[in-house]
């Protein structure tokens, strides 16, 4: 595949004669594998897979090019498999995801495997920020999955329906209009919880007045959308409306300033200046989106405290939002595409206020 190739000319500059990779996103991305419960060890010329008895006749269906590696055996451990293809391969340097590896795997390893352990975290992940046309192309589509699964839901929510048989009906559907099975922790929450950025749908249900508030997505050949949007049931007070049309205007201001070149911490600046001299300023959240593929919240982030130059071809969420404690919570959430001058916007549902 062409990221082992990218992984390869990492490790030709770092003089380095293997990888070790634990991180799933990671391994999704270097093989296609679609399983669980897996490393890979990839050398300069060959390629290794380690996984368990159950994943073996998947792992020869999909990884054909793989040399595949049984490691849960009595007694074993992965450890124990790398060291005896350290010893057989005279490998003497291995590249390790030093920000995910547990430290009883790094301690097996130093213990039985002769070789001298590399730190490369998130040296895979920052391959992974700029998209091939594959990758866009699969994260538009499950961007498409999600907007027609928005179309439906709006139509189930009503007064009495809970948060929960909302939230339900939102997976199901995407998964009807084509997404993949893997689960995903959808956000669907109502009326005063709205406030919550990361609120839990509950057994409440929904209620005349309500603000509902749906951050949710799916995955598609394993790329992820996300997206958020706040709809309100029946007629929206003075202040419900008020609250929404700063938080539309956050969201626009702040995908003005998106093109390549820029950099990740101007864009919550450039959220607040619709906020100006107003009480909502102080009521909102400092990272305001991130890069999204395989994993939802990838590098690298829109916020202040992040410095990164952002690259044509990355995918970026961006989502501000203003959060009332006790009263509720405003977010409008795009899936973008970064261009030279500008951007895509993946997401078709448009941003004006849905009175349900």
């Amino acid at each position: 595949m062409m990221n082992e190739t990218k992984i390869r000319e990492y490790m030709e500059g770092e003089n380095l004669d293997a990888f070790f990779i634990a991180k799933r996103v990671n391994i999704r991305f270097a093989s296609g594998w679609t399983g669980d419960d897996s490393y890979i060890l990839l050398t300069k010329n060959q390629q290794f897979f380690l996984t368990d008895p159950r994943y073996i006749e998947q792992a020869e269906i999909e990884l054909p090019d793989y040399e595949i590696i049984n490691w849960r055996l009595p007694d074993k451990t992965v450890g124990d498999s790398i060291a005896e293809l350290t010893d057989k391969y005279k490998i003497k340097t291995i590249a390790f995801e030093d920000d995910y590896l547990t430290y009883d795997m790094y301690a097996d390893f130093n213990k039985k495997v002769k070789a001298t352990l590399f730190q490369a975290g998130q040296i895979i992940d920052a391959m992974r920020v700029v998209k091939s046309p594959e990758e866009i192309a699969y994260l538009r589509i499950s961007c498409e999955i999600a907007c027609r699964a928005f179309n439906r839901i709006v139509k189930d929510i009503r007064v009495g329906v809970t948060e929960k048989e909302l939230a339900a009906k939102l997976s199901l559907y995407m998964v009807e209009e084509g997404a993949d099975t893997q689960p995903y922790g959808n956000i669907l929450i109502s009326g005063k919880t709205t406030s919550l950025l990361h609120g839990i749908p509950s057994s409440k249900a929904v209620e005349y007045g309500d603000f509902v508030l749906m951050d949710y997505g799916c995955q598609y050949h394993g790329y992820m959308s996300d997206m958020t949007r706040t709809v309100v049931v029946g007629k929206p007070t003075a202040k419900q409306k008020e609250v929404y049309e700063y938080a539309k205007r956050s969201l626009e201001a702040s995908e003005a300033v998106i093109k390549a070149g820029i950099s990740t911490k101007i864009v919550y600046p450039a959220s607040l200046e619709p906020l100006k001299g107003t009480e909502y300023t102080k009521l909102t959240y400092d990272k305001i989106g991130h890069s999204i593929g395989l994993f939802v919240h990838e590098y690298p982030y829109l916020a202040e405290t992040f410095d990164d130059i952002i690259e044509t071809g990355t995918v970026l969420t961006v989502e501000p939002g203003i959060y009332i404690p006790n009263w509720g919570g405003v977010r409008i959430e795009d899936q973008i595409l970064v261009t030279d001058d500008g951007y895509e916007n993946m997401i078709s549902v448009p941003h004006d206020l849905i009175e349900l």
